[in-house]
């Protein structure tokens, strides 16, 4: 009504069919929706357990607030990008604790002890490694039938991602397991006739936590990036399931974009995800490693 509003607001609208049966807009700015909290609305479990109506903000019925936008099929985009983070942010996460345990492991039986068993584990995170990764994960999710549930697909990347991970934490653990081994604390465990597997769990493996946790942190954003990409192309999380990378899947048309330049969003979100995670790794690696912060200081 050309004046301003501290309180935001929507209009209330209406439609009807032209002589091509498109749904004609018309805004009615008579009736103003203003915005609420703590609003009831669709009903919904909460926890997935508890029925519940009660939103943390919305408008009074009829009127809908999209706040930032809704996708081609008219669903609202913020919830589906909240819902997707679920998937996307636990695919990153779940994949990581699948690798550490893996490369761990791996890498800390076999620095520790050497020989044969020291060569078929490195052979097979060579193997690993020589193929990239992308081009790995593409494979791997191709040997698959493509039509499986949203849960067989979900678990099945996290399993992609966990077994093109693993290797190359492996390598580096093994290379600190092997100067760990010669420690007088690791001697003095073998002196007292313990077997290997309680020295590689109690004494090796937790002196390697300083870079491990620190690799893992920077690690996540590629497997977010990971699902994101099997998603954006086909493979991945598929509609009506939720995932930052196919609610970006709608952006690949141009026009798309030029007249609905919002679903762009989640590509935002999986930015300021990214990033947030590399510098959580840059601050852990500043905190475990104190010789690095001593030397930007001079």
């Amino acid at each position: 009504q050309g004046k301003f509003h501290l309180r935001p607001f929507v209009y209330d609208y209406t439609y009807k069919f032209d002589e091509f049966y498109r749904r004609i807009y018309t805004v009615d700015k008579n009736k103003m929706y203003p915005l609420k909290f703590l609003v009831r609305g669709d009903s919904y479990k909460l926890l997935g357990v508890f029925a519940a109506n009660l939103h943390l903000f919305g408008v009074d019925e009829p009127a809908r607030i999209y706040f930032l936008g809704a996708d081609s099929r008219g669903r609202d985009l913020f919830s589906r990008i909240l819902y997707g983070s679920r998937v996307s942010l636990s695919i990153g996460l779940v994949g990581v604790a699948i690798s550490f345990i893996i490369g761990t492991v791996l890498g800390g039986i076999s620095g520790y002890f050497g020989g044969k068993i020291d060569n078929i584990i490195m052979r097979l995170c060579e193997m690993v490694m020589m193929i990239p990764g992308f081009y790995l994960m593409l494979a791997l999710r191709a040997a698959f039938p493509p039509r499986l549930s949203s849960v067989q697909v979900y678990f099945l990347i996290v399993l992609i991602m966990s077994f093109i991970g693993w290797a190359g934490l492996a390598r580096v653990v093994r290379g600190m397991a092997i100067s760990i081994r010669e420690k007088e604390y690791v001697l003095a465990a073998q002196a007292l006739g313990q077997s290997p597997l309680p020295i590689i769990l109690r004494h090796i493996l937790p002196n390697t936590f300083s870079y491990t946790i620190v690799a893992l942190s920077i690690s996540i954003p590629g497997y977010i990036l990971g699902e994101s990409a099997l998603s954006l192309l086909g493979l991945g999380i598929q509609d009506p399931h939720a995932s930052w990378g196919n609610l970006l899947s709608e952006a690949m048309a141009i026009a798309q974009i030029r007249f609905h330049p919002w679903i762009l969003i989640p590509g935002v979100f999986i930015f300021i995800t990214v990033m947030a995670f590399n510098f959580l790794g840059d601050g852990l690696r500043d905190a475990f490693d104190p010789k690095m912060e001593v030397g930007r200081k001079f």
